[in-house]
């Protein structure tokens, strides 16, 4: 990952991997970086428009790997991916992996 130095990491209590592709201009990837820090949840993000060409077709690439649309956020937790934010989707996951 080229772009692992614009990862932004945001501590929490550990529930699993929790990573996030956003853009800094999506107010659905807004509400879902809200969502994780009122869980108190560990997570990390990234905002991919704010990202190099080079880097962001790199993003590019890793998403194809899980066959999904364009849309932003992408909620990748425990390598279960999640298009777009939908609180019970993102809940639903989360409970699979309660310690």
């Amino acid at each position: 990952m080229a772009y692992k130095d614009k990862i932004v990491k945001i501590k929490g209590d550990k529930k699993g991997d929790i990573f996030l592709f956003t853009l800094s201009t999506c107010g659905w990837c807004a509400m879902t970086k809200q969502f994780f820090r009122e869980q108190k949840l560990e997570y990390s993000y990234v905002d991919v428009d704010l990202l190099s060409n080079n880097d962001q077709a790199e993003v590019d690439k890793e998403l194809k790997r899980y066959k999904t649309d364009s849309s932003f956020p992408k909620i990748i937790i425990n390598n279960a991916i999640i298009s777009g934010f939908d609180e019970r989707v993102v809940r639903k996951e989360l409970n699979k992996w309660k310690k």
